[in-house]
């Protein structure tokens, strides 16, 4: 079903006629996003997923949208409008040389209709909106949360997409509104670097033709489809490619990966950050600093976050908002009152005088920055145990193994989750000596840390999943120790 066009304020909008819409995969944050979206949006919306699991699952049928477990051939039956495929969709084959994903293969053989979820997205969404993109290897959930946050204390009614769960809105994806004096409506997003579908090999982000487009970092990464950094790169400058010349790149100074995408070609303003000759720079501690534009102090941030990643992503989500008129000191005020992101150094609980953190760390650049951020709060003095599963797709091929040692430095005990891993997660902590411990399931994790922690200590459980529940079981056996 084609979008319908209307012309509002001398810009083209777009405008779809309600539509029903089935989405492959839609348990995934991305696509649960989507899903809310089109919800809100007025379209009639399934979906399916393998282990149809809360809490995406008990979201998604609170707003009304009929949930079916597994990708059986049958919901072809359902003829909805569009199917919207994720990426965690593909052609593969079971042992027994049966199709994973029968739905996929009765969708090709029907020729019904389909597409990604950033094409979809793109065309229904976002196509006539000013599109704020955030994309980088590390913080692109809190810089989209952050730059979301300031615009909506500035009234600008941004609509965004984060890959988490902002605290201040408490949901991960509305549409927004059209704010008095801007031109377009604003939309957030995060602009992951990951392909987008098994017929579209592109990164997502090349899909959403931002205005304003925020390089946050890069470095490499999902070693299970990128051969090496230079290919990563070329991703982040087809996105570069795609800013208008009244758009801005958003760019981090420290990072020459970056420099080198803009060396590659920009035809866009360009605002760097975070360097001391950077447009954008900080003077202070990251909880507490001056920002300087150009060399003149021009706003002062002090807010509950830690760590010098946080204090980039600020500089980062400043100069975007900047973009769209809102003043540094502006900004400075809204991020006094930003709440971060569930699962972004989120205290789960203390018990016994001992705090059990969940973040969402699992590259080792990752790991390494909370770890340094949790160390500067808590000084030198406070013991720090960091507990890990090495669960990404690039983790998981070992490619990142020797950089666990560096990425755990600011721990005083490290202790790994092995299940899953086809290589020696001890002799790649080997280094570390006796402060690194490994554990191939959940129930000796439990045990290894309930005998090792003691009052005062910080427990901070880092993974891109959802842990077997460690956080809650952890602060369970701890209230029984």
């Amino acid at each position: 079903m084609q979008p319908q066009r209307r012309k509002n304020r001398g810009n083209w909008f777009i405008e779809s006629l309600p539509m029903h819409i089935h989405i492959l995969g839609i348990c995934g944050t991305f696509m649960g996003g989507l899903a809310a979206l089109a919800r809100e949006a007025g379209h009639r919306v399934t979906g399916c997923d393998s282990g149809v699991y809360p809490p995406m699952s008990d979201q998604l049928r609170a707003l009304g949208i009929d949930l079916i477990e597994g990708y059986g051939a049958d919901q072809l039956a359902l003829q909805p409008d569009m199917f919207v495929v994720g990426n965690v969709v593909s052609r593969a084959r079971l042992a027994d040389g049966s199709a994973k994903f029968p739905l996929m293969e009765a969708i090709l053989d029907a020729g019904a209709p389909y597409t990604s979820g950033p094409q979809w997205l793109a065309e229904q969404v976002l196509a006539g909106r000013h599109v704020l993109a955030v994309a980088g290897t590390h913080g692109k959930t809190t810089t989209t949360s952050m730059l979301a946050w300031i615009l909506e204390c500035a009234s600008l009614a941004p609509g965004f997409l984060v890959g988490g769960v902002p605290m201040n809105f408490g949901i991960s994806a509305r549409l927004g509104a059209q704010a008095q004096g801007q031109e377009r409506p604003l939309f957030v997003i995060e602009a992951d670097e990951y392909d987008t579908a098994f017929f579209d090999k592109r990164s997502k982000f090349v899909h959403y033709r931002p205005r304003t487009a925020v390089l946050n970092n890069l470095e490499f990464d999902h070693a299970d489809i990128f051969d090496d950094l230079g290919q990563i790169e070329r991703q982040f400058h087809h996105l570069v490619r795609t800013v208008p010349p009244s758009g801005r790149v958003v760019v981090n100074g420290l990072e020459e990966s970056l420099a080198r995408v803009l060396h590659a070609g920009c035809w866009s303003s360009v605002a760097s950050f975070g360097s001391a000759v950077s447009d954008f720079a900080a003077r202070g501690e990251p909880h507490d600093f001056e920002v300087l534009r150009r060399g003149e102090v021009v706003a002062h941030v002090q807010w509950a976050l830690t760590g010098v990643h946080n204090q980039l992503n600020a500089l980062a989500a400043m100069a975007a908002a900047e973009h769209v008129g809102v003043a540094p000191a502006q900004a400075a005020e809204a991020l006094a009152r930003f709440e971060n992101v569930r699962r972004r150094m989120e205290l789960r609980g203390t018990v016994a005088g001992i705090s059990v953190y969940d973040d969402f760390a699992h590259h080792p650049t990752a790991l390494r920055t909370t770890l340094d951020g949790l160390r500067r709060r808590v000084g030198a003095g406070a013991r720090i145990l960091a507990v890990f599963e090495p669960r990404s797709n690039t983790m998981k091929l070992g490619t990142m193994k020797a950089q666990l040692p560096w990425a755990l430095e600011q721990a005083d005990l490290a202790f790994c989750h092995t299940a899953g891993l086809d290589w020696d997660a001890a002799e790649a902590l080997a280094p570390m000596g006796e402060r690194a411990q490994t554990a191939a399931d959940i129930h000796t994790l439990l045990a290894q840390l309930t005998a090792a922690a003691r009052p005062g200590d910080h427990i901070v459980c880092m993974s891109n999943g959802s842990f077997g529940g460690v956080h809650a079981k952890l602060l369970d056996a701890l209230s029984k120790k």
